[in-house]
């Protein structure tokens, strides 16, 4: 059994050797090159095809006249004209009113307190509003848990930039992305 497995051990390689030796006997059939890819001196030699039958005939100006240079417009060219018309105005005058009765947009605030002691939570809420007295804040009671959002922030940029003046005030300020208030004022 030993015997078996040390022959077929040296007879696949030699095997293999002699099948890729095979391929490279001058009796071995080769691949050659289709007759279209070799360039001939044939190839070479054809003249241009004459296209001169089928060109436009160019009048040709008399020996005398200058070379034509460019010529200045005639006419200015035409200003653009107001294409505002009245259904434009009024389909603008529309969508104004209706921008100014949007009153949501989705937006972020800033989660200050997250805890049961609502005492602490009046206590961030007061140190807030003392320091920047403009900041809106929401305090939401579900049972047991209090929470305190501030501020009404229609970009990421803005709500990361009221959390980092925000830093000394709380112990941690989360951004959530919520529903905001836009016109505060109305």
């Amino acid at each position: 059994m030993m015997k078996t497995r040390f022959v077929n051990v040296l007879a696949v390689p030699l095997l293999i050797g002699l099948a890729a030796c095979a391929g490279t006997s001058p009796g071995a059939p080769r691949a050659t090159a289709m007759a279209d890819t070799v360039p001939t001196a044939k190839a070479a030699a054809m003249p241009a095809d004459d296209l001169r039958a089928y060109r436009l005939p160019v009048p040709q100006p008399p020996a005398g006249a200058r070379a034509p240079t460019a010529a200045a417009p005639a006419r200015p060219a035409p200003l653009p004209t107001n294409h505002v018309n009245a259904q434009v105005e009024q389909r603008l005058r529309d969508q104004a009113a209706t921008n100014q009765n949007v009153k949501y947009a989705q937006g972020y605030r800033l989660l200050v307190y997250l805890g049961l002691e609502r005492g602490q939570a009046m206590a961030i809420r007061r140190a807030v509003i003392g320091r920047y007295p403009d900041e809106t804040d929401y305090l939401t009671f579900k049972a047991p848990v209090y929470r305190l959002y501030v501020g009404d922030y229609l970009t990421r940029l803005e709500a990361a930039r009221a959390k980092a003046r925000l830093r000394g005030l709380t112990q941690r300020a989360e951004l959530e992305a919520t529903q905001v208030v836009l016109n505060k004022n109305l």
